[in-house]
């Protein structure tokens, strides 16, 4: 609220009373509209979810305002007191989020979100074109997990890092460990990554750990996507095998956009002679996240991480993972039954992956298609793809629409949405050829074809309209 009424103020005052809606209401109008846009369409993107309200006040909050480079106790500017407080909360929470004994754990709760987190990782730990191994992206691994073509070096990561990645079986779709460990055994990385962006099963820790050990690396799991799932414990946690974990804290763990890594302390190994080698890389990591890569934290993206971290905790926040499963599980098998394609025949996890080519459609006319119909979905790369520009398939996600209450019987009309949808992009294509350029004229320009899509958009408008959304009832 206004501390005054803003008509008597000066102009200067005036600025800085004003609600949004009175001195930018063309701003608010967009952003109004993109509320709209969120409560009337089924958002399926599997990184993307709706935040608390509590999370929002933290992000809007006097926050924002403060300064605070360093660590805790550590600053390079004063009036950090209540600050040197919320961030220690928030690594408290982040701790207890995960059950971790704070005498072998310790994290960084400052990275502004997943790539500068992944990224820091690697500086901390080796030198520059130092080798790293993670799962290459048409396999379903993150750009920041090394990922290069054979004519460009597409991530940082990869450009500062030498990369080698490893590979999922053509047929099935599974990680193949024994090539990675004949792989590794080759190529000698400093890093092993276990992380995924687009693979929906879950990962084996112990053979990563078995491998890391084999050649001397450490072993880095980035569970960006999982790390609601691993906080509530219904599926395998990697903190049992990995020196070093990171995550984004805004996907399935539904709190703000940032990042937070998690590093090993105390004992690493003990030598033959009993002389035990500890770990040093506490000091690293806080180091590469500042002043290697970032300035000063987000602090009221740090409050929002303490909040959520303190959600994670609940019986609510378990129940609420268990149903992304289900919900994820229910679509995998409605869709199978619909005829389509699931990489890897199934999912353990929040996300299918769906192979377009036995259906005959291509993932951009796929993903066009269903947001046009107000299904937000991301095209995406299957096992066997040559190019992530031009990918086969789509992914699709259950944490937001869990988030709005959906269950396993709504996730029967999800189905029928997006195969309604897929069979319209089919007709589109009958007319209009190979060329999305064409595609989408011809789904805006014909007549019989463009109602079709306009009736089946205001079908799933007003089926997504009937679930709550969490957040500001205008924003």
């Amino acid at each position: 609220m206004p501390l005054c009424n803003h008509k008597n103020m000066s102009g200067n005052a005036k600025l800085l009373h004003e609600n949004l809606w009175e001195s930018d209401p063309e701003l608010m109008d967009l952003i109004r509209k993109e509320k709209k846009r969120q409560v009337h369409g089924l958002e399926m993107i599997a990184s993307e979810n709706f935040t608390s309200l509590s999370v929002l006040q933290c992000l809007g909050s006097c926050l924002h305002n403060k300064y605070s480079e360093g660590l805790p106790g550590q600053r390079y500017y004063g009036g950090n007191e209540f600050i040197d407080e919320i961030e220690l909360l928030a690594q408290k929470r982040a701790l207890e989020a995960y059950r971790l004994n704070p005498e072998e754990w310790g994290c960084n709760v400052q990275p502004y979100s997943g790539s500068p987190a992944n990224f820091a990782v690697y500086t901390g730990l080796i030198e520059p074109h130092g080798r790293i191994m993670g799962l290459d992206l048409p396999d379903g691994g993150h750009l920041t997990h090394g990922f290069m073509t054979a004519t460009k070096k597409i991530s940082a990561t990869s450009i500062f890092f030498e990369s080698m990645p490893y590979k999922v079986d053509p047929v099935t779709g599974l990680i193949d460990y024994d090539k990675l460990e004949e792989s590794a055994k080759n190529f000698k990385p400093k890093i092993i990554i276990a992380g995924i962006s687009c693979y929906s099963r879950c990962l084996d820790y112990k053979r990563f750990r078995q491998i890391a050990d084999a050649n001397g690396a450490f072993l880095f799991a980035d569970m960006a996507h999982i790390s609601g799932l691993v906080a509530a414990g219904v599926i395998p946690s990697p903190f049992e095998y990995a020196d070093v974990v990171s995550t984004t804290t805004h996907k399935s763990l539904r709190g703000p956009r940032a990042g937070v890594i998690f590093f090993r302390k105390g004992v690493r190994s003990v030598k033959p002679n009993g002389d035990k080698v500890m770990y040093d890389l506490e000091a690293k990591i806080n180091q590469a996240v500042f002043p290697g890569i970032q300035g000063g934290p987000h602090n009221h993206a740090i409050a929002g991480i303490a909040t959520c971290m303190l959600q994670a905790r609940t019986p609510e926040f378990k129940d609420y993972q268990t149903q992304i499963i289900r919900n994820a599980q229910a679509l995998c098998k409605g869709l199978l039954e619909r005829g389509y394609s699931i990489s890897t025949g199934g999912t353990d996890v929040h996300l299918v992956l769906v192979d377009l080519r036995p259906a005959g459609i291509t993932g951009a006319r796929a993903e066009y298609v269903l947001e046009e119909i107000s299904i937000a979905c991301n095209k995406n790369t299957v096992p066997g793809d040559k190019s992530a520009l031009n990918p086969s398939g789509i992914r699709l996600g259950t944490p937001a629409l869990t988030t709005r209450g959906l269950v396993e019987s709504d996730m029967t009309h999800v189905v029928d949405f997006i195969d309604r949808g897929l069979k319209l992009s089919k007709e589109i294509t009958a007319v209009s050829g190979p060329k999305l350029v064409d595609f989408k004229r011809v789904l805006h320009e014909d007549p019989t074809l463009n109602a079709k899509v306009q009736a089946l958009k205001e079908e799933v408008q007003t089926y997504s309209a009937k679930f709550p959304m969490p957040g500001y009832e205008e924003f």
